[in-house]
């Protein structure tokens, strides 16, 4: 194809925009590096896409490698998904042209559509574990079943990435032909979080804290039972009866509420309490920084409220969301570590109390839970990741970054 010439729609039969760039037949001639491997990130949700983020480093700047990302085609897709990519300006592909693109490697924490692709599949978790912390009678305990793992007799994931070697049992249990794909490669999440405990003075510098204060961080995940959910007012009651001078009170929603409702829905409804104090955090990054620094997190089933307690800090649990924990996972746990939160009580006294006694020594247990290969989890991703692409390794160590500075609203 000269390099004037542009590709013609008897070129692409379906009619359909593709965009060009490297793996399409069709647009090679165009490519200044047309033979490097791809990898395509798979990106249905906002928390999803964050855990294929914190893996990318370790791949992502090997001159032999490209990555683009793409949204599933499912029916249903969250608001801001696509604004989020475009915010993070990476190249994003239509899903008719991912879904016949020959990658050489797929990344993905969410199961949308991966059924449609056809290359090598890296699945990992979507959040703390893959044993889910809220019940959920319409998606089971678990992801580890044969009917989300397997396309008839085939294994749809070529490598499996659990975080526990307890996940592996639950496998043998639940899919035993998924097996030889599973991978104990730790969370990447918590090592990050772990990596940033060195630093917080930064931290408390972008959340406007000064020496002295103490920080309060509630975070709330999704659904009626949440921390949020569960009362619209949580946040507005914490500021007015704790914010001050020796208290900054900083705030989180899951994206799912971001997305359900939207950005200015959520200001709208948070703007009392931000008139009296609150912080309120994007729905992509700075909650990681906040648990990193907060002394104590009041939370619910979510999987925020786990990364903070495992970390060794305070932490208090809204005894609402106890109707959403699963038996046996890391948010009952956590609900046995935490000091109840009684949100139908008055808040200070509760949060007072909780500060003034000690951290519960179990933390080493529920991070245990999360994670069961600590601060090694982005060392076996990149050797996973290598191994599909077919590549020899960097002989440096994998890259393992401090979370980044919160940017509050």
């Amino acid at each position: 194809m000269p390099h004037h010439t542009a590709p013609s729609e008897g070129q692409n039969p379906g009619g359909r925009q593709r965009i060009i760039t490297t793996g399409d037949p069709v647009t090679a001639a165009w490519m200044s590096r047309p033979h490097v491997r791809t990898a395509l990130a798979i990106t249905g949700t906002r928390q999803g896409l964050q855990r294929v983020l914190d893996t990318l480093p370790t791949i992502e700047a090997d001159y032999r490698v490209q990555v683009v990302f793409t949204v599933p085609e499912t029916g249903y897709e969250w608001a801001g998904m696509r604004e989020r990519l475009r915010q993070l300006d990476v190249l994003v592909m239509p899903w008719h042209q991912a879904v016949d693109t020959p990658f050489d490697l797929v990344i993905s924490a969410c199961r949308w559509g991966i059924e449609e692709i056809r290359a090598p599949l890296v699945l990992m978790p979507h959040g703390a574990t893959s044993i889910r912390s809220r019940v959920a009678h319409e998606t089971g305990a678990h992801d580890l079943v044969t009917a989300k793992l397997l396309r008839g007799d085939e294994v749809l994931p070529a490598k499996l990435m659990l975080a526990t070697d307890d996940e592996v049992r639950t496998l043998a249990s639940s899919c035993r032909k998924a097996l030889p794909a599973a991978v104990v490669g730790g969370d990447p999440c918590l090592d990050r979080m772990a990596a940033s405990l060195p630093f917080t003075a930064p931290y408390l510098e972008a959340l406007g804290v000064v020496p002295g204060q103490q920080v309060i961080f509630a975070v709330s995940s999704w659904s009626k039972h949440s921390l949020y959910g569960s009362d619209p007012e949580v946040f507005a009651r914490l500021t007015c009866e704790l914010a001050g001078t020796e208290n900054v009170v900083i705030a989180s929603l899951h994206p799912f509420w971001w997305d359900a409702y939207g950005q200015r829905q959520i200001l709208a409804w948070l703007g009392p309490a931000r008139e009296h104090g609150l912080v309120v955090l994007p729905p992509d990054e700075g909650w990681r920084a906040a648990a990193v620094v907060a002394d104590i997190v009041l939370t619910d089933h979510g999987s925020a409220g786990q990364y903070a307690a495992a970390l060794g800090g305070r932490a208090m649990m809204s005894a609402t969301s106890l109707a959403d924990v699963h038996p046996g996972t890391s948010a009952d746990l956590l609900s046995r570590i935490a000091t109840p939160l009684h949100l139908g009580q008055p808040l200070r006294p509760q949060v007072e109390r909780a500060l003034a006694s000690p951290v519960d020594p179990r933390h080493a247990e529920l991070a245990a839970r999360i994670t069961g290969r600590p601060r090694q989890a982005l060392s076996i991703y990149r050797r996973e990741y290598y191994g599909v692409l077919g590549l020899s390794e960097p002989v440096h160590a994998a890259p393992v970054s401090p979370v980044p500075l919160p940017r509050p609203w």
